[in-house]
């Protein structure tokens, strides 16, 4: 067997060791984020039905509109690793606080839309009599935290851009335990009662983001980079978010139609649908911490001007999705019956989301492959291509989820049409990558 030549194996190893490095931290900063979620349910939960169904309304709300914006933290990755890269720090914390005063701005604007418009927004997402005071209550309260959750969008990409991802994961730790309390003291201790919940959630928010801020500010200090809104960089920072917003609001679209599909094949259909699509969304945060390891590594490559060097880790971080993604199929496949027993007793959701996972676990490679390229391609600021890819991604995977409940099939037919997706998105970044058009060196694209 001819083995590989020692300075290969050497940069496989250094590649590796990076790769680790940044993606555990990250993976557990990802998780933490449902943890709030999951933690606010549970103390609300036990207030009653109504409240937490008002959670349920006002925290799907919040998180499709944060979620929106998480290109806050995708460009600035990219921007500030390709600045390290060539190693211009203060021209790098300079860039991630354009991100910042972006995200603050956004926030205000955020703000302004949803406290009048609270009622509206709660009506609209159907809630019954009994919970819409309280999902209005709860949307108004953490509302005010939504420009800190910006904020730590913002500078979380100045971190992984500065190859830091250890931060962004005690500060996530930190803040789960702080809303937590907060939350518990302020819900039965204060007897607020879901106001309680928003109010602790909002808190922790602004901690958060203020430990955050302290973080940059000392490496803005440090480097000598001013911290003055600057409306230059702000703008370039919009512009550099705008084609990653359009990929991810086609991406939401994909998610809505196919729960909209899943609605009309019936309630079981339903109910399974929603407990896969919450092990699929743990799934992608495995993946996604590799695709966050690699906006990192890329934009510095890029920015040092080592097209070799970024094109080796970009086949490296490959190899990796694809490993990590047969090893979570094959655990989605040995762990399906135990994962249903956690989520339902009923016989007919159990069967009829079984054949399905088989879907969700044969999937996993190809999602491994989509996300390392989705997030080398951000790394190197190849936004437009991404949501151009995204809406033919869209354009395919809408008439064929559509046609699932037209042709009389199943969960397992709507399942196969995400992974159709996904493939497909596989084969656009492929070209990409092939292409070789994403390769742009220098401390700017």
């Amino acid at each position: 067997m001819t083995q590989a030549p020692a300075t290969t194996r050497a940069t496989r190893r250094r590649h590796d060791r990076e790769i680790v490095t940044l993606a555990v931290p990250a993976f557990g900063a990802l998780v933490a984020e449902p943890l709030f979620v999951m933690a606010d349910s549970a103390i609300v939960g036990h207030l009653g039905t109504a409240q937490l169904a008002g959670l349920g309304v006002a925290s799907a709300l919040l998180m499709t509109a944060v979620s929106v914006f998480v290109f806050l933290a995708y460009a600035t990755t990219a921007a500030v690793a390709r600045r390290v890269g060539a190693g211009d720090l203060q021209a790098a914390i300079r860039q991630g606080m354009d991100g910042i005063w972006l995200a603050l701005l956004i926030g205000a604007t955020v703000i302004a839309v949803v406290l009048p418009s609270a009622p509206a927004f709660v009506n609209l997402f159907g809630a019954s009599d009994t919970a819409a005071p309280y999902a209005t209550t709860y949307l108004r309260i953490s509302s005010l935290g939504i420009p800190a959750m910006l904020v730590v969008l913002a500078a979380t990409g100045v971190l992984r851009g500065l190859q830091n991802t250890k931060t962004p994961l005690y500060v996530a730790i930190t803040g789960f335990v702080a809303n937590g309390v907060l939350n518990l003291g302020l819900v039965y201790g204060a007897d607020l009662g879901i106001a309680g919940s928003a109010w602790g959630t909002v808190i922790a928010q602004w901690g958060m983001a203020a430990v955050y801020l302290v973080v940059v500010v000392r490496g803005a200090r440090r480097h000598g980079a001013s911290l003055r809104p600057d409306a230059t960089g702000i703008r370039a920072s919009a512009q550099a978010g705008a084609p990653l917003l359009v990929r991810t609001l086609s991406l939401r679209a994909i998610l809505l139609i196919a729960t909209a599909v899943a609605a009309r094949l019936g309630d079981a259909d339903i109910a399974a649908h929603q407990i896969i699509l919450s092990l699929w969304s743990l799934l992608s945060f495995a993946l996604d911490a590799i695709a966050i390891a690699g906006q990192a590594i890329i934009g510095r490559y890029l920015g040092a001007g080592d097209a070799q060097g970024a094109r080796a880790a970009c086949r490296r971080m490959v190899q990796w999705g694809i490993a990590v993604g047969v090893v979570l199929g094959l655990l989605v496949i040995v762990s399906r019956p135990l994962f249903l027993l956690l989520f339902t007793s009923d016989s007919t959701v159990k069967d009829t989301a079984l054949p399905a996972l088989i879907v969700v676990a044969l999937s996993q490679p190809i999602c491994g492959v989509v996300f390392v390229l989705d997030g080398v391609l951000m790394g190197a600021g190849d936004g437009p291509y991404l949501a151009g890819a995204m809406l033919v991604t869209l354009a395919v995977f809408a008439p064929v989820a559509l046609l699932v409940p037209v042709f009389g099939a199943g969960l397992t037919a709507l399942w196969g049409a995400m992974t159709l997706m996904m493939t497909v998105r596989m084969l656009t970044l492929l070209l990409r990558t092939r292409s070789g058009r994403w390769v742009v060196t220098g401390a700017t694209r």
